[in-house]
């Protein structure tokens, strides 16, 4: 499909996911990211789901009660949030180490950096990424990755 001939999109509306907890996964998003209840969702007098939105560019967040969901999703990375830089990334593992969270740590990844391991309270893998690339890309540009872990690590040192 030529370019001019793909539809219009404008970025990630929201990401939604199942929780068996909302009280404790809108406390968590809340105190380690920052984010704030935005919307309520309530069906036949009970309290399902939270819309959260963030001050400083992060995406707006859906939580939904579904607990069997959350377990079975638990320990995938859905998504990467965007970070701005290697910077922004550092100083927000540091934060998530002073509030107790594991995480891996920053690492020099494909094209940016990447903080990932950090796991909410139903186990989602919650990752980010650096929206700075330390490698060029041209647009229609395939960049393939052989082993990127091994790459990455090779890298760094």
């Amino acid at each position: 499909m030529a370019h001019d001939e793909a539809p219009a999109l404008a970025g990630v509306h929201h990401l939604k996911l199942p929780v068996s907890d909302l009280a404790r996964s809108r406390a968590w998003y809340e105190s380690r990211l920052g984010y704030e209840l935005q919307t309520e969702f309530v069906e036949q007098g009970t309290l399902m789901g939270v819309g959260l939105s963030h001050p400083n560019g992060g995406p707006s967040l859906a939580l939904r009660l579904d607990p069997e969901r959350a377990a079975a999703a638990a320990g995938f990375d859905y998504f990467a949030i965007g970070v701005p830089d290697r910077e922004t990334i550092e100083q927000l593992g540091e934060r998530l180490t002073a509030l107790g969270e594991d995480h891996a740590g920053v690492h020099r990844a494909g094209l940016g950096w990447i903080l990932p391991l950090l796991h909410d309270p139903d186990g989602h893998e919650v990752r980010f990424y650096t929206q700075q690339h330390h490698t060029q890309t041209e647009r229609g540009e395939v960049r393939r990755f052989d082993d990127p872990r091994e790459t990455a690590e090779r890298a760094e040192r």
